[in-house]
């Protein structure tokens, strides 16, 4: 999440604004689109990113693991952009290339914006072919179903496809995208309005949360996994770097329940990288200030093994997960 040429992302009054993404062609079987297929691609992440984090947890519960192959940057996020320094020889294995922008210039030589994670790779061709996390899971839960495990959960219902969309959306703007809002404000007054309006939205999801296991009721959702990715940020990362400091996750009743409740299901806890997500927000090139990367030591990460008694909200409480009709 550094600072370069490529990354001069504001409204013009001191506000973050995000980059649109370049590559949203969608899968399917219609003309034009990308086709599903096997092997054919490669997702690539970093653990540090909420965005790319969303895919490992919808291909892990989805069942995609042998069809959708992932490849790891290292979380500190250099001035040339994702590095693949965690692989033998700095290079991804499959892609035999160093950086991540090197698959976005093989689609698109003029690419001029950021190389960002998630980003899902034809490796026949070595060329990004879609970076749209905002559809991405949608495409994983819908587009892929046939490669689904047998019994995957329905994590986009077709019944409730257009309020999780609306829901997501709001989500997005005021919490996923809203802590970020706060990190990146260049003024005080643009720092002050995102902070009130991220912890407005906190209060009313902490108050969904009162009388509901999950977003939607009884099952995880896609916007369950889109929530919990945020808040496994928000006490290491947001609420010291971000300066999103009005209270600390563990400091909402409900929402530190929900929080863990998700942790604890397979899918979930397994995606979450404590330490790569310090090292991402506090290490990487050009983050925070000058002279050596500090990582913080803390915060404590052992609380997110406690019980949390949410199943007693469920009309469901022995299964979290809506089956496909």
């Amino acid at each position: 999440m550094g600072i370069s040429e490529r990354t001069k992302e504001t409204d013009g009054h001191g506000g973050f604004t995000r980059q649109q993404n370049s590559f949203t062609t969608p899968f399917g079987d219609g003309e034009g689109e990308l086709p599903v297929e096997a092997g054919r691609y490669r997702l690539i992440v970093a653990k540090i990113c909420p965005w790319a984090h969303r895919q490992l947890i919808a291909r892990e519960l989805l069942g995609l693991q042998d069809a959708i192959s992932v490849g790891v940057a290292g979380p500190r996020r250099t001035l040339n952009g994702w590095r693949f320094y965690l692989d033998e020889g700095n290079k991804d294995p499959v892609l035999g290339i160093e950086y991540l922008i090197e698959a976005y210039e093989a689609a698109d030589p003029t690419y001029s914006k950021r190389g960002t994670v998630p980003a899902i790779v034809d490796v026949t061709t070595g060329k990004v072919v879609n970076n749209n996390y905002h559809r991405m899971t949608n495409e994983l839960e819908v587009k892929w179903e046939k490669l689904h495990a047998p019994g995957a959960p329905d994590l986009y219902p077709a019944d409730k496809r257009e309020q999780i969309d609306e829901f997501n959306e709001w989500l997005f703007n005021n919490v996923n995208n809203g802590v970020y809002k706060c990190g990146f404000a260049t003024t005080q007054a643009a720092y002050d309005a995102a902070h009130d309006n991220l912890f407005a939205a906190l209060d009313k999801l902490e108050e969904c949360l009162a009388t509901k296991r999950f977003l939607w009721g009884d099952y995880i959702t896609d916007s369950d996994i889109r929530l919990y990715v945020t808040l496994a940020r928000f006490d290491a990362a947001y609420y010291g770097g971000f300066k999103a400091n009005r209270q600390r996750l563990v400091d909402f009743h409900h929402l530190w329940d929900y929080a863990r409740d998700l942790y604890q299901t397979p899918g979930f806890g397994s995606t979450t990288d404590f330490e790569a997500i310090k090292e991402g927000y506090f290490g990487g090139e050009g983050v925070i200030g000058e002279g050596e990367p500090i990582i913080p030591k803390g915060p404590d990460q052992s609380g997110w093994e406690l019980p949390h008694d949410r199943a007693r909200l469920s009309s469901d409480p022995d299964n979290k997960f809506l089956a496909k009709s």
